[in-house]
């Protein structure tokens, strides 16, 4: 099975029955995940009970991003204790999260720990990270296997730098936080559909995420029709896009 599922799609804290940032990526029976936010975990465990993930990737140290990556460590301590560390790859500061949210044990003990933006490849997937504005460290990330190519920017503000993760994805997953004109406030650290959507321009299709608690996810949705070409869809805890011959459906 080569399939996407969407774990968690809110930003800042999950709505009543959302949770926040988390996906499942497949690849013929290797399994990753892409950030674990506020109520991500249990939808994880419908998938996999016990935990039984093959890697694990934190864009950045925002608690909506990584807290739950230490609800899995604790699964893996206590349900697996004798299977080999998870992969975490990881940006800066995220370790520091999970020791404090529970130092024993430690984190690096349940997981083995690598530096995001030095890793090339994970499992079946090339990887390449691009840091991308935000308020703290945040590395966006492709992954690419034969017949499968995803992006994801963590959270993002507008940048040039978002077209080398997503020309020629069969995925863009992409922060889009805000509704309405584009702030003027410079920096900028989130971004809206519309500039997500410029963003995605050279990927096939458009996953928005990231959504601020309480937002109409079809005006999002429209917004970014306006700037992006091919599909437009809104994350939904649930969701599951399969790949097949290069492209979702």
């Amino acid at each position: 099975m080569r399939a996407l599922t969407v774990l968690g799609s809110c930003g800042a804290w999950p709505e009543a029955g959302r949770a926040c940032a988390g996906f499942l990526l497949e690849y013929d029976g290797f399994r990753v995940v892409l950030d674990l936010g506020y109520a991500a975990l249990p939808r994880l465990l419908e998938h996999c009970p016990t935990g039984e993930v093959d890697a694990v990737v934190v864009t950045h140290q925002h608690p909506d991003h990584c807290v739950d990556v230490s609800g899995l460590a604790r699964v893996r301590y206590y349900e697996a204790p004798d299977a080999p560390p998870v992969p975490l790859h990881c940006a800066p500061g995220v370790l520091d999260v999970l020791r404090a949210l529970e130092p024993h044990p430690d984190p690096a003990d349940v997981f083995a720990v690598h530096d995001l933006a030095s890793t090339t490849r994970i499992g079946p997937f090339e990887v390449l990270t691009v840091e991308l504005p935000h308020y703290k460290t945040n590395l966006g990330v492709r992954l690419s296997a034969p017949g499968v190519s995803v992006a994801y920017t963590g959270d993002s503000g507008p940048s040039p730098e978002l077209s080398r993760l997503a020309v020629g994805t069969d995925l863009f997953i992409s922060d889009a936080t805000l509704q309405g004109p584009s702030p003027q406030t410079q920096p900028r650290y989130v971004m809206t559909a519309a500039e997500a959507a410029e963003g995605a321009r050279g990927a096939s299709r458009l996953l928005l995420t990231h959504f601020w608690p309480g937002s109409d996810r079809s005006v999002s949705v429209a917004e970014a029709k306006r700037f992006f070409d091919g599909e437009v869809l809104a994350a939904e805890e649930g969701l599951t896009l399969t790949f097949s011959v290069g492209r979702t459906r």
